[in-house]
């Protein structure tokens, strides 16, 4: 069975990588590619690596365009997924790959974004450990999926297993990443611009203002935390793409590196896309460009008495647009892995 697809937001970076991976998805047909300012121009005009696709035109952004598809990718700003979500009809597949639906708490929203709470859809990350299980059991089957912030799904797949396994405190979490500036999406803004970003790292969101904060918060919730605290701090790099996360945490009385490495290892057995490396690794971002795959290394600050896991992801691959079509895949009964990568791009 073939699914008729929409991507609402297909001029971006977004839109165009959930392009890219669904062009060769053998579940799913693209019919229809929207956008706002750039409707009724060639797709190939704002994506022209999209070769397969170019016979498309962008349309309108709007629900007439969208409905009477059976699966709806969603890649608009925050604010724009919801109030198109809201009119969707109820047996579409619809995935937001913005932020419209990732938080619980409306009062999270609030602070962090603010406007109109559109209230939370079955989050998009499956290999989220939650409770005795993983988050890929609640996707099976749903209509509404958020797909994750890109930072968020690093630093969260890269601590829930000790909260899981009650090795790391859920206190003093203190997370830094390297983010490449497509994770900002195609914003003209001057810190963005080539001469503001080779050669340069800059720190923005700093002292807990990031938005993805109360999103990391959520997700170490589910897998045991009861009250965690994150210090969060992203730095801007100059790669197009990737993240690099590093993450510590205090580690709880007599934990040794033995108990973490296999911790790790156990939670993730069996994931094709999370992987843990043998102890004493650690990835670069370069490992995993172009694939949906992150990649863990793990190491025990004894000194200090911390916990060091360094996570590497593709922010636009794994990070949004393979996160979603995963998530897809499962809510459709699909092979989970359908139509995704997990080799990366090297040199």
């Amino acid at each position: 069975m073939t699914f008729s697809v929409a991507v609402a937001g297909a001029s971006g970076y977004a839109g165009g990588e959930i392009l890219r991976i669904l062009a060769d998805h053998p579940g799913f047909e693209v019919r229809t590619v929207t956008a706002h300012q750039n409707a009724g121009q060639p797709l190939v005009a704002h994506q022209p690596h999209l070769r397969s696709l170019r016979h498309l035109t962008l349309s309108d952004t709007s629900v007439d365009n969208l409905a009477g598809h059976d699966v709806v990718f969603l890649a608009l700003p925050h604010g724009k997924s919801g109030e198109i979500a809201s009119q969707m009809p109820e047996g579409t597949l619809v995935v937001d790959c913005g932020a419209d639906h990732r938080l619980e708490s409306p009062e999270s929203w609030a602070a962090f974004y603010g406007g109109e709470y559109f209230g939370a859809w079955t989050y998009g990350v499956p290999e989220l450990p939650i409770g005795d299980g993983k988050q890929r059991d609640q996707l099976v089957g749903t209509k509404r999926i958020a797909a994750p912030g890109c930072n968020a799904s690093a630093v969260s797949l890269a601590l829930a297993p000790g909260i899981a396994a009650g090795l790391i405190e859920e206190e003093d979490i203190v997370a830094v990443l390297a983010v490449g500036p497509s994770g900002a999406g195609k914003n003209l803004k001057t810190m963005y611009l080539a001469s503001e970003v080779l050669g340069s790292a800059s720190p923005y969101a700093v002292g807990g203002t990031h938005r993805h904060i109360p999103e990391i918060q959520q997700n170490l919730r589910k897998a045991g935390a009861a009250h965690p605290t994150v210090s969060f701090t992203p730095m801007l790099v100059p790669m197009s793409r990737g993240v690099l996360a590093t993450s510590t945490a205090r580690l709880k009385p007599g934990v040794t590196a033995e108990q973490v490495q296999d911790a790790w290892e156990t939670a993730y057995a069996g994931e094709p896309f999370v992987q843990v490396l043998p102890a004493g690794s650690v990835p670069r971002t370069a490992d995993v460009l172009g694939a949906n795959t992150a990649l863990i290394g793990l190491a025990v600050d004894a000194e200090a008495g911390r916990l060091v896991t360094v996570l590497a992801l593709d922010n636009l691959y794994k990070g949004t647009a393979g996160a979603a079509i995963q998530s897809a895949n499962i809510a459709l009964g699909l092979e989970e892995t359908a139509g995704l990568n997990v080799n990366g791009v090297a040199p």
